[in-house]
């Protein structure tokens, strides 16, 4: 175990700081390793831009990646979705925690469920699957793509500018926030993005940080690792309209993912499993490509863009 205190590497947010602050507990209760917690500012932070004119969510990982590369810092703690899918040069995830909950929450004023918001309600998303999600079950309402922290969303609502919005149940649950949530989505009509609700803690190749085996959940990792490799596949950036869900059950992997129409006028989605008889991960990559490939050869490419790679993947 380390001898000298790790440094971890965060955004500023207070869901950031959250989630981090969730690693650390977990890493110090386990192993007593003592950790330091550095915040770093990335461009997505400082811009009011939408997050598809910046490159999609990976912009926030770019920031503490160079901090990481630099040794600024010896790990980062990313939210998994917003992490590119690409490798980059010189460092590798160390561990993957246990998956918080992955269903998207619906908030709404009065704690109305999306069936039951009004015609044309407006409700705010900075995210163009939830968008097509949204107008594909109801597309009477009124989209709007906003920026800002959970607080300054859930405000948004509070005061009357937004009739709801859309966010990931498990950013609510660790701010304590998860009372503000009208409704969850169910997985099966809903499916999130790739790594929804889990976390990954990145390292530089060739550490050894033995106390990160302590957090390491090879369940949660498999199950992303196949819903990446969709994305992957698809060559599709982490903002793209495209939703997956995988599931360790035992011995099988189960794997299903959906393309959306950015309007919510069409979508297709395909399903497959695969059982676990040795090398998990790459069962995992293997299956993420085989539901890829079917999505694209049920023509996925003609309904909606899958050339959206972030800024970072290429690195």
């Amino acid at each position: 175990m380390s001898s000298r205190p790790l440094r971890v590497a965060t955004r500023g947010s207070a869901l950031a700081r959250a989630q981090t602050g969730h690693v650390v507990a977990a890493l110090h209760e386990a192993t007593g390793v003592e950790i330091d917690v550095v915040i770093i500012t990335s461009e997505g932070d400082r811009s009011k831009e939408s997050l598809a004119s910046l490159g999609g969510t990976g912009v926030f990982a770019s920031a503490l990646r160079e901090a990481l590369t630099a040794g600024e810092c010896d790990m980062i703690v990313h939210s998994l979705k917003d992490l590119p899918t690409a490798p980059y040069r010189g460092l590798t995830i160390g561990a993957v925690p246990e998956r918080e909950d992955p269903r998207d929450a619906l908030c709404s004023r009065d704690g109305l469920m999306l069936d039951e918001l009004p015609e044309g309600a407006r409700v705010g998303t900075g995210s163009p699957r939830r968008m097509a999600q949204l107008l594909a079950l109801r597309p009477d309402l009124e989209i709007v793509d906003i920026r800002g922290n959970v607080d300054t969303r859930l405000a948004r609502v509070r005061d009357g500018d937004l009739d709801a919005v859309v966010l990931a149940s498990a950013g609510l649950a660790r701010l304590g926030r998860l009372d503000a949530a009208s409704e969850l989505f169910a997985l099966d009509i809903w499916p999130t993005a790739p790594g929804q609700g889990a976390l990954a803690i990145e390292i530089r190749e060739g550490d050894s940080i033995p106390e990160l085996l302590s957090i390491e959940h090879s369940a949660t990792r498999t199950a992303v690792l196949a819903e990446r490799s969709v994305l992957a596949a698809l060559e599709a950036g982490c903002a793209a309209p495209i939703g997956a869900t995988a599931a360790v059950t035992g011995d099988l992997l189960e794997l299903s993912a959906t393309v959306y129409q950015p309007d919510g006028a069409a979508e297709l989605g395909c399903e497959r499993s695969a059982e676990l008889l040795g090398d998990d991960h790459l069962v995992a990559d293997l299956l993420g490509q085989a539901v890829a490939t079917q999505l694209l050869e049920d023509g996925a490419a003609e309904i909606a863009p899958l050339s959206g790679r972030g800024p970072e993947e290429s690195a």
